[in-house]
């Protein structure tokens, strides 16, 4: 093989290597490379490493041969011997064909191994019909491919590793910002409760009746937040083990979402919620979990959007009723957006000290998956968020 040759195939593989994904890699390589080694179909087989199987992952028809899936279904003996022997296969057809032979029935194979490092992990195949022979040359410039492919999938290998590692690290971390958060959340209910209960049990002193019902408020309320936040994690817990079960009726969900607004101004008397309710045929859903994601929905835009107008709004469709609840906040950068629905996944900015569990759109998501609904977040920097319910109706459960 001339140097010229070797230039034009190191330019092709620096363009194959150029593409976005493996696919199109392998797509440039077998679109160009026939004019170096003259093939009619190339079919690429790798080993699950799940199963041990050999898969054909690539299959491409560029010449005279049939439509790629019969050329790969052609090509599996060949890979197969392959793998076997751990060396090239070469296979040609009778010397003398039967008269009126077609030459698609006379395949010349030429198989190699995709070899990373010490192990094969997997065959390359190239076939001509009708001829010629595969030459020395051809079979230089094959297994160069060959190996180039074999890189090609040990560097996808290893880079889905990485991605698996990188995704574990980040779960650790999330888990390690939860627990440093869930022993926050849970001794400040815990010091309000220990510290107005110890005031009101002194002895040295007294305290008039307002004052008294004032620290008891307080405790009330904290008790409450705990009670909450165990519940969050219960909840979270069973949603994670897929023991929550469900009471299914039908619903009025504009009627749920009022009561929810009713008992959330008893708790913060200025906040403003505007409802745009449309007609609301009944839904199959239950009650008191339903109830919660809207409880959620609330909690997380007085944290993130306080002082913030809250418009809901209802409509109805063939097959499903949608809501949209929109808060006027500061919105949620796209990097956020894929990731808020997570199991502990916290939201950082300038209200990050009080993001609470990271369990509350979590618990959203699984619910309304459970009513075989969707959810999902319309957010910009400085453009508020809405987040979108679509839940179907009675007939179409």
């Amino acid at each position: 093989m001339d140097i010229a040759t070797l230039n034009s195939l190191y330019d092709l593989f620096k363009k194959a290597s150029s593409k976005p994904d493996w696919k199109s890699s392998l797509e440039t390589l077998a679109t160009e490379l026939r004019p170096f080694v003259l093939f009619d179909n190339i079919a690429v087989y790798v080993t699950d490493q799940s199963t041990g199987a050999l898969e054909v992952v690539y299959a491409r028809a560029l010449g005279r041969g049939k439509n790629a899936e019969a050329d790969a279904a052609w090509g599996d003996s060949i890979a197969a011997d392959v793998m076997a022997g751990g060396r090239a296969v070469i296979h040609s057809p009778p010397i003398k064909p039967q008269p009126n032979t077609d030459r698609l029935d006379r395949s010349y194979m030429l198989g190699l191994p995709l070899q990373a490092g010490t192990h094969i992990i997997g065959a390359a195949v190239f076939v001509r019909f009708g001829g010629p022979e595969f030459f020395e040359e051809h079979h230089q410039v094959a297994a160069l491919a060959a190996s180039w492919i074999a890189n090609l999938f040990e560097r996808r290998a290893w880079q889905e590793t990485y991605r698996q590692l990188d995704e574990m690290q980040r779960r650790v971390r999330l888990q390690d910002d939860f627990l440093a958060t869930i022993s926050h959340e849970l001794r400040t209910p815990l010091g309000f409760i220990k510290g107005y209960s110890t005031t009101l049990l002194r002895q040295d002193t007294s305290w008039d009746a307002n004052t008294q019902r004032e620290f008891l408020i307080i405790i009330e309320e904290e008790a409450d937040r705990l009670a909450l936040l165990i519940e969050d994690l219960l909840e979270s817990a069973r949603l994670q083990s897929n023991t929550l079960h469900l009471k299914f009726q039908p619903i009025r969900l504009d009627a749920l979402i009022r009561d929810v607004v009713l008992r959330l101004k008893q708790r913060h008397p200025t906040l403003s919620v505007s409802l745009d309710f449309g007609a609301a045929p009944l839904i199959p859903g239950d009650n008191v979990h339903l109830t919660r994601v809207f409880d959620n929905l609330f909690s997380n835009a007085l944290k993130y959007a306080p002082d913030s107008p809250i418009e809901i709004a209802i409509y109805a469709n063939r097959e499903s009723l949608h809501v949209a609840f929109h808060d006027h906040g500061p919105g949620i950068q796209p990097e956020h957006q894929a990731m808020i629905f997570e199991r502990f996944y916290r939201v950082p900015g300038p209200h990050a000290a009080s993001t609470g569990t990271g369990l509350g759109l979590y618990i959203c998501k699984q619910i309304i998956a459970s009513h075989r609904g969707k959810i999902w977040v319309d957010s910009a920097p400085g453009r508020g968020t809405t987040f979108h319910i679509e839940l179907p109706l009675i007939a179409e459960m």
